[in-house]
């Protein structure tokens, strides 16, 4: 079976409130083959999610130009645990792109950096609890009445998930409603799912969001007839990677995974990866492709 995908692009995103370079900033990591079809790595680091999606936007224009199938990885979750849509009692059958279309009309994040993150957090935590619950993690200069900078209380059994499938799957992923801090996932979700749905929109039926789009099942060349890119959620911290002498955490992190996911491509073992683990329940399966979505490689 040939390779699904003929170029890989890995992005580390940031939620960073002004332009940011180097550590903890955006790190677009792309493996495609070069003049003597040999896979080369290159990567960017732009200042700030404006210039991060136009990079990326080039990126992909390019690769279409040569005929060529991306796999995007994007560091953050896709999907809100099972049940968020219907709690915010959000329109249509398919919770989440209700979600995503709830947070593009939310989310304000300008060229410079400036967002306002906090506030989205803070404005769902009201409309369903009324209190600073589920979304916690804030600087203390931002902490409203419904946004707190420590978390106030655990998940009880009436609650959203504080975690879904897949975060438990992958072991040691963080809670989508944490904010703020070390390993915290849910700023750059608020800040990068508006972006994905912008990317979705202007290239159509050509962009395929897994598993929402494509279904939670492995995945052959008939599934991605016409596809340009498949967008899905990866977790660089599956892999144990060492950076190279003097090469940022978070650079060395996508160049391993954009490198992972190409060797199991070469090897027809990457098709599999987009089908859920062998012990996955029904309903595991139903809540990853109607609501959660799925980390890519968790639980294999």
């Amino acid at each position: 079976m040939p390779r699904l995908f003929s170029a890989y692009v890995i992005v580390d995103w940031s939620a960073a409130a002004k332009p940011t370079t180097g550590a903890d900033s955006i790190w677009i990591g792309v493996l495609k083959r070069d003049v003597r079809f040999r896979l080369a790595f290159e990567s960017y680091n732009p200042p700030t999610r404006a210039e991060a999606e136009k990079r990326l936007t080039a990126i992909l224009d390019d690769r279409k130009k040569h005929g060529e199938r991306v796999l995007l990885g994007f560091d953050f979750p896709l999907g809100f645990p099972r049940g968020f849509a219907a709690a915010l009692n959000l329109p249509g059958d398919q919770p989440w792109r209700a979600a995503w279309d709830q947070l593009d009309k939310m989310v304000k994040d300008k060229a410079d950096n400036t967002n306002n993150r906090f506030g989205v957090g803070s404005e769902i935590n009201r409309r369903l609890t009324g209190g600073p619950f589920p979304f916690w993690g804030c600087p203390p200069k931002d902490a409203l009445t419904t946004l707190q900078p420590k978390r106030t209380r655990a998940h009880g059994p009436d609650d959203l998930p504080e975690f879904r499938h897949a975060d438990l799957a992958a072991k040691g992923a963080a809670s989508i409603w944490k904010l703020y801090y070390n390993g915290s996932v849910g700023g750059q979700a608020i800040l990068g799912i508006p972006f994905v749905r912008r990317l979705k929109l202007a290239r159509g039926e050509a962009v395929r969001v897994w598993p929402f789009e494509t279904g939670f099942k492995a995945l052959t060349e008939a599934d991605l007839a016409g596809v340009d890119v498949v967008a899905a959620e990866v977790y660089p911290s599956l892999l144990k990677v060492q950076p190279g002498p003097g090469e940022v955490k978070d650079l060395a992190q996508v160049r391993a995974t954009a490198e992972h996911f190409a060797r199991l491509d070469e090897q027809n073992k990457l098709a599999a990866l987009f089908g859920p683990p062998k012990d996955a329940a029904a309903d595991v399966v139903l809540d990853a492709e109607r609501e959660e979505g799925w980390i890519l490689g968790a639980g294999a």
